[in-house]
């Protein structure tokens, strides 16, 4: 079973930038996908970034051209930079793991404890 750790959430102003990470912790194959979920108070868990193992990368219209999904040549950290940050990029961050890339929760096996970001104005 893969475990995932993710770190580097914090409480930043409004158009700073923050990098979070996520290890797979018990490494026994690298998962086919990778995705950053992240879920506001009263909100659904939506979607921010996917990476498929070829590096193909998919993002959410909310955060397009202002974070940035990548892995490491080994496949065993997932990154997001996120840069630009508003107020409503304020959420808890999950990272997920999963055998296929998909935009629902369903699609991944795997999930961190999650990472708070708050962006503040």
């Amino acid at each position: 079973q893969v475990q995932l750790f993710e770190t580097g959430g914090g409480s930043v102003q409004a158009g700073e930038s923050l990098r979070l990470s996520c290890a797979t912790g018990i490494l026994r194959y690298a998962p086919y996908c990778m995705a950053w979920f992240r879920q506001s108070p009263g909100k659904e868990r939506e979607e921010v970034a996917q990476i498929e193992f070829d590096g193909t990368t998919t993002y959410a219209d909310s955060v397009m051209g202002r974070f940035t999904i990548s892995q490491d040549n080994a496949k065993i950290t997932t990154f997001l930079q996120m840069n630009s940050l508003k107020d409503e990029d304020t959420a808890m961050y999950y990272c997920a793991a999963g055998s296929y890339c998909a935009r629902f929760e369903g699609a991944y096996n795997y999930w961190g404890q999650g990472t708070q970001v708050t962006v503040s104005s």
